[in-house]
This record gives C-alpha cells, sequence and structure tokens, in this order.
C-alpha cells in the first residue's frame, strides 16, 4: 500500500521549487513550502510541528523521523503564521486548489495563455496560488525569490501581464505596467488604479474568495452579529495535526469582523488582536515575548498602530527596570534574532508603566495615550 508524505520544501521561489511540487504531485505527495524569512530555530518548531516525511533544502534531500502520513489527495499545508508560538498547518486538496483558480480565472477573464508574475513568498497562499495556475493550467510564469521593483519592471517588460501584491509593494511599482493586480494581505488604499482588483480571503480559502467586495461565483457569504462566515469550494479540508475536521457543507467562521449586503462584502478588520503590517500577520504575543527576553524589559505591550504606508506599524510600549533604556534598533535586532523580519517593531515607547484594568488585563484606551 502506497503511503502518501508530505514534503518540506525548504527553499525560495524558483523553477528548482516548481518542479519539486509537480514531483510531489505526481508521486501523490503533498508539499510544505517552509517560510524562507524564518530564522533556523522557528523552522525547525514547524518541521517538528507539521511532521513531514523529507525535507528539501539547498543541501538535498534528507529523510526525517517521526513522520506522519497525509490523507489521499491532499496536496499542500501551508501555516496559517510564521510568527506565532503555534501556526496552523491549514490542508488544502487538489480540489480546493483548482476550486479557487478556476473561481478566479472566470471572475479574471484569463486563461492558460495568461502570464503571471510571481514575487511574493510561496510560503503564502497568495505567492503558491500563482505557482499553481503554472502547474496545473500551464500558465507562462516570471518567478522572483522575493520582490524588488526593478526585477518586477523587468517580469512585465518580458511579458508578465498579471500579479499579485500586496500594498506597501504596489505602493513601489508602476501599476500601468500590468494589465491586472491582485492587491490583497492588508487594507487597500483609499484610491486605487482602475486595474487593480481587492481581493478579500485568507489561507483557510486558498486566498482571494471576494473581488472587489463581490464574493466569486460558488461563494457563499453570510453575517451573523458582524462576525464573516462562508462557504466555499476552495475551503481547506483540516488543520495538521488536527483530529476535529472541518465538516462539508457547513459555514466556516472566519474570525472577521464585516457586513454583506447587496452582495457587497465590507471587512472592518480581525475579531482578534492581529497586526497586519505591508500584507503580513503579526500576532503580539509573539512579539512581547521576544522583546521580554532584551536585558532589563520588565514589561512589555505590543500592538497595531494604524500607518499610511504599510496598513499598521508594529508598536512596543515597555517598562524598564532603570539605566540607559534599548534604542529601537537594539529591540528590532534582538525580536529579529527570534522571529521574522517583519515581526520587528518599527516604533518603540518606554513609558513609567502599562496602564491595567481591574481585572489585570491592558487598559487600551489608556495605553494608546502613552507616548
Amino acid at each position: 500500500m502506497t503511503v502518501n508524505r508530505l514534503v518540506a520544501l525548504d527553499m525560495p521561489a524558483s523553477v528548482e521549487f516548481a518542479n519539486h511540487v509537480r514531483s510531489a504531485w505526481d508521486s501523490g505527495d503533498a508539499v510544505f513550502p517552509v517560510d524562507q524569512r524564518l530564522p533556523p530555530r522557528a523552522k525547525e518548531s514547524l518541521i517538528r510541528q507539521f511532521k513531514p516525511s523529507v525535507v528539501i533544502d539547498s543541501a538535498g534531500q534528507s529523510d526525517l523521523p517521526n513522520s506522519e502520513p497525509i490523507e489521499h489527495n491532499d496536496a499542500l499545508v501551508i501555516a496559517t503564521s510564521g510568527s506565532t508560538g503555534a501556526p496552523k498547518g491549514v490542508v488544502h486538496t487538489h480540489e480546493s486548489i483548482r476550486a479557487l483558480l478556476h473561481m478566479s480565472q472566470s471572475r479574471l477573464s484569463t486563461d492558460s495563455s495568461t502570464h503571471w508574475l510571481l514575487c511574493l513568498p510561496v510560503s503564502h497562499v497568495a505567492g503558491f496560488s500563482i505557482l499553481a495556475r503554472s502547474i496545473l493550467f500551464g500558465n507562462p510564469i516570471s518567478i522572483l525569490n522575493k520582490f524588488d521593483a526593478q526585477e518586477v519592471k523587468n517580469a512585465a517588460r518580458a511579458g508578465a501581464t498579471h500579479v499579485s501584491l500586496v500594498p506597501t509593494t504596489m505602493q513601489r511599482v508602476d501599476t500601468t505596467i500590468f494589465t491586472t493586480i491582485l492587491l490583497g494581505g492588508a487594507a487597500a488604499p483609499p484610491e486605487l488604479p482602475h486595474n487593480v482588483v481587492t481581493t478579500y480571503g485568507m489561507t483557510e480559502t486558498f486566498g482571494g474568495i471576494a473581488y472587489n467586495g463581490t464574493p466569486l461565483d460558488g461563494v457563499n457569504v453570510r453575517t451573523m452579529n458582524d462576525s464573516i462566515q462562508l462557504k466555499s469550494p476552495s475551503l481547506f479540508r483540516s488543520y495538521r495535526g488536527h483530529d476535529v475536521k472541518r465538516l462539508t457543507g457547513e459555514w466556516f467562521e472566519t474570525g472577521d469582523n464585516g457586513t454583506f449586503e447587496n452582495n457587497l462584502l465590507r471587512v472592518y478588520g480581525r475579531n482578534d488582536d492581529v497586526i497586519i503590517t505591508g500584507g503580513e500577520n503579526v500576532w503580539p504575543i509573539a512579539v512581547e515575548n521576544a522583546v521580554a527576553t532584551f536585558p532589563g524589559v520588565q514589561q512589555v505591550v505590543v500592538r497595531g498602530v494604524d500607518d499610511d504606508q504599510w496598513g499598521q506599524r508594529v508598536t512596543a510600549w515597555i517598562v524598564t527596570s532603570g539605566g540607559i533604556p534599548p534604542t529601537l534598533e537594539n529591540i528590532r535586532e534582538h525580536v529579529k534574532r527570534q522571529l521574522p523580519s517583519f515581526c520587528a517593531p518599527t516604533e518603540l515607547r518606554v513609558v513609567e508603566e502599562i496602564p491595567m484594568t481591574s481585572l489585570g488585563k491592558v487598559d487600551i484606551q489608556e495605553l494608546w495615550k502613552l507616548k
């Protein structure tokens, strides 16, 4: 009996990466793209949690102990966030991936001849979905292992017509060089070029299931007490390592807040405290835990502060034990040794005390007043 494996790909986006995905899928295996921005310790933690059978990196292929097989027809395990201590491994099947790509293709009026540019991390569905279009539909593709404004321009000159970006990267390119830009990852700027299509989705839906606020054909959306719920053929099968599986046909609770009227979805934000900066999700508790290990830091609170360029900026309020307080650069370098660089605070506020409520929780309203 053939055992279907999970193959961890610890490498940047490239033709080689795409070939490994093709090979895995042809063999009935699933792939797990490892975020290249994670420090080694965080990569090792994810690999231990998701238990792949092999890992392929620049050194070659290594078999791993304590692995767990996948179910038949599983295609992808992708982490919801590399910045938390225990990210979820979202399991997508070949059907859920194809469903999203077909719905997207129909809405965009694209076909297998459309030339896509990949310049977002393949450890996110926004990036991996571009690669999947090429693998499954045969679309021509230009691949960049990271975003570079000049290389993006060169790719457009070489024939790329469609691209997926986040607001911070879109601000760095001439949008007129593309026919269509899919924009996701964070709140969009108020005024957008006509060729920009805003998307709403998540890892569990394999990316955007609503374009410019309108659900894709085949997607059902509703709100219950302003909480967004949905049904989609692109929904994930389960979380890796979790016994409780999502029931087919039931409404999925997104954790987002918004309204849905006249077939138009308006998203207000997360129901939790996640910080979205430059299209990346940053969980405050992970950054707080990292900052708290800096010498002399007695208390720390991390929250997102609205920012015109990044959507939100990661801001840390700290109380020190005295002496010369750390600089922002000190804190940033310390955090980047433990978490992806986008988790490092971009603003530091040294305060005398952290305001607390009578229940022992941080008083957010009073916190905002502290400079």
